[in-house]
């Protein structure tokens, strides 16, 4: 029994990680604002090292991080710039947040897990955005950015609330969705070496 409710904790602990994770692909500072909120709100506990985070003063400061994204990514040509960068930090960003949701695994394990999912989530989603933003720009000329950062902003904040919410929920979800993209990759992988029809 007690084997099976650590399997469950280490379930959610990680479908929390990997939907902040996500998250933190649409909006780097999003994730870590409202894990400041619920931590501030005691809906959720912190580990010894990141109560810092639950702070007023976390909360306040997080709360303009967002407000200067969000202002940030509402001019078109600002977005793509600060996307060339935002990979790198999103990564970065994936990778602590799921560290902070395994904080109940060994460090080898718990920044294995961190780099690997955490990280590895948020650059996908990151990356995926990026493409989206730069079509939107060369087709639109950047018209419709506006409503694709509006999309990401809104992304960012019900999937980290879903992530505390319902994180095993969240955990099957980000699963269904990378295993659609993985087959998603591989038929286009193999539609690629298809040799194309001779011309009459």
């Amino acid at each position: 029994m007690d084997l099976q409710l650590m399997d469950w904790q280490l379930l959610e602990s990680i479908g929390l990680g990997l939907g902040l994770g996500v998250a933190a692909g649409f909006r780097v500072v999003v994730p870590f604002w409202v894990l400041s909120a619920a931590a501030l709100f005691a809906h959720v506990q912190l580990t010894d090292g990141m109560t810092w985070l639950g702070s007023p003063t976390a909360f306040i400061g997080l709360s303009v991080a967002v407000i200067v994204e969000i202002l940030a990514y509402s001019i078109p040509w600002l977005d793509n710039v600060i996307d060339t960068v935002a990979l790198p930090v999103a990564a970065v960003a994936g990778t602590v947040l799921m560290a902070i949701a395994a904080n109940q695994l060994d460090p080898f394990a718990q920044w294995t897990v961190a780099i690997v999912a955490g990280g590895g989530a948020a650059a996908t989603v990151k990356g995926l955005n990026g493409l989206t933003r730069l079509v939107s720009t060369a087709t639109t000329g950047g018209a419709t950015n506006l409503i694709i950062a509006g999309v990401e902003l809104v992304g960012a904040v019900v999937i980290s609330i879903l992530a505390l919410l319902a994180p095993v929920v969240m955990f099957v979800l980000v699963l269904a969705c990378f295993i659609l993209l993985v087959r998603f990759a591989i038929k286009a992988f193999y539609r690629a070496q298809k040799p194309a029809p001779d011309a009459e």
